[in-house]
């Protein structure tokens, strides 16, 4: 696991577009994971400077989503695909076509969580996967006590998680979806590159469980720790409850330029 502190602003979001600048050149067919909420943010925004720039192009690749709320239409606002196109589509070259969510309409969720598995399967796997992790340690909606083995599925939301997400629905916690499907930690696991941004005090605790806490299904995304490639993106503030910052700093500046991503 490669722990980056950044320093300045915008420093992760042009790190994380780096990465995926570097993968397209070698790939230009190369698939994404895409993560919902404000974490990616700097990272899609960063992509969608490059390609306007005509410095990179995403015309060819493909897109496959980490979550999506069970019951929304897909032209609801908030509905994860509605929010994907807004904050990654519509700023970047990619065809709408070639990005990819579960079915949460469905009327058979379970087959469609079978489909959504065998499509990122056919698919090639995800190349690099971008996640997000919440103030209990969550990724995707594997809240604590998922299994660390688990694969897409239907998920019930804690009150907690419905509270927090209750700002996109204009404070209104009833509005929120009580079910969610998820791709699953096992799932996840399987992406070739994981990249996990995190900012902010309220993410320290987690930040500290994820990089230097044991592995437990308590704090879901310890499992991090297990896979041979993870890029762990981070402010000064969300780093602030590491123990060993000055060594992941100086790895960071040391680190060859060939192997800089």
């Amino acid at each position: 696991m490669e722990v980056v502190i950044t320093s300045e602003t915008g420093q992760a979001g042009r790190i994380g577009a780096q990465i995926v600048t570097d993968l397209i050149r070698k790939r230009p067919d190369a698939v994404l994971g895409l993560a919902t909420g404000s974490s990616p943010v700097a990272i899609y925004d960063e992509l969608g400077r490059l390609v306007q720039a005509g410095e990179l192009s995403l015309a060819h690749a493909r897109g496959f989503m980490l979550d999506e709320y069970v019951g929304l239409p897909e032209q609801h606002p908030e509905c994860y695909r509605s929010v994907i196109e807004r904050d990654f589509v519509a700023k970047v070259d990619i065809e709408s076509s070639n990005v990819h969510g579960p079915d949460g309409s469905s009327n058979d969720i379970q087959a469609a969580c079978a489909a959504y598995e065998k499509a990122i399967a056919e698919a090639g796997g995800v190349d690099v996967q971008f996640l997000g992790i919440g103030s209990d340690g969550h990724v995707a909606f594997n809240e604590p006590g998922s299994s660390l083995a688990s694969r897409t599925r239907i998920k019930t939301l804690t009150a907690q998680t419905r509270a927090d997400n209750a700002r996109f629905f204009g404070g209104d916690v009833e509005a929120v979806p009580q079910h969610c499907i998820t791709q699953g930690i096992g799932t996840i696991m399987e992406a070739r590159h994981l990249l996990l941004i995190a900012s902010g005090e309220g993410k320290a605790e987690a930040i500290h469980h994820l990089v230097e806490g044991p592995i437990s299904a308590r704090w879901p995304a310890t499992i991090l720790q297990m896979h041979p490639h993870v890029t762990v993106l981070l402010d000064p503030s969300a780093a602030g409850r590491l123990e060993h910052v000055g060594y992941y700093e100086q790895t960071y500046a040391a680190k060859p330029d060939w192997q800089r991503f």
